[in-house]
């Protein structure tokens, strides 16, 4: 097994999807967890300290965009890199998404070998950054 490529926190309420994100990453070579809603992902954040978050917009209890300007307000949270997933890609979205300070936008339906790519660089990115 090789080195690790970084810890990813998969947050979706559907475990279909969630699953398909997560087992894509696991193989790829990354540590995952899941998370079913944004406020189970700031639940765990602290204790899986991820390198990277991707993130559903559409959630229940706590939606995407709640949950990442959560994130990037707490000192602790805010150099996780986070990857929005959403089935509306409107313009204003993205904006919204830039202005909370998402690092990356993806629109279901994604395909997997862009959503690894990209999580890739983030984590190698975090891991810079961190000098880990």
């Amino acid at each position: 097994m090789g080195e690790v490529l970084g810890r990813v926190l998969v947050v979706d309420d559907d475990e279909v999807i969630r699953q398909l994100i997560a087992v894509n990453l696991t193989l790829e070579g990354f540590d995952v967890y899941t998370a079913s809603d944004g406020q189970d992902c700031l639940d765990r954040v602290r204790e899986v300290d991820p390198d990277v978050i991707t993130l559903d917009v559409m959630m229940p209890r706590l939606d995407g965009w709640e949950t990442a300007t959560k994130l990037r307000a707490d000192a602790l949270t805010t150099h996780i890199k986070v990857v929005l997933i959403t089935a509306r890609a409107q313009e204003d979205d993205r904006r919204r998404g830039l202005g909370i300070g998402v690092d990356a936008y993806l629109t279901k339906p994604f395909d997997p070998a862009e959503l690894i790519e990209v999580v890739r660089d983030l984590a190698a990115e975090a891991r810079l950054s961190s000098g880990t």
